[in-house]
C-alpha cells in the first residue's frame, strides 16, 4: 500500500521534531554544570544528617589524637 508524499513528510518532520527535542533533554541532563551541582547538594545533604556527621566529627577527633600522641611521644 503506496502512502501519500505528504504523509510521508508530515511524519519525518514529526519525527524530526521528537528526535530534536530527545537531544536537548538529553543535552540538559548532561550538563557536566549541573551534574556537579546536583552531586554538591547530595554530599552536602549526607554530611548534615546527623547519622553521618558524629561519626565523621568522632574518627576526625581520633585520629587528630592519635597524631597529637605520636609527635609528642
Amino acid at each position: 500500500m503506496a502512502r501519500d508524499p505528504d504523509t510521508i513528510e508530515r511524519d519525518i518532520e514529526q519525527a524530526r521534531k521528537a528526535l530534536a527535542s530527545t537531544l536537548d533533554q538529553l543535552g540538559e541532563k548532561a550538563n557536566p554544570k549541573k551534574l556537579a551541582d546536583t552531586a554538591k547538594t547530595s554530599v552536602t545533604a549526607t554530611l548534615n544528617n546527623p547519622k553521618v556527621k558524629y561519626p565523621l566529627i568522632g574518627v576526625g577527633v581520633l585520629i587528630g589524637a592519635l597524631l597529637v600522641r605520636k609527635l609528642f611521644r
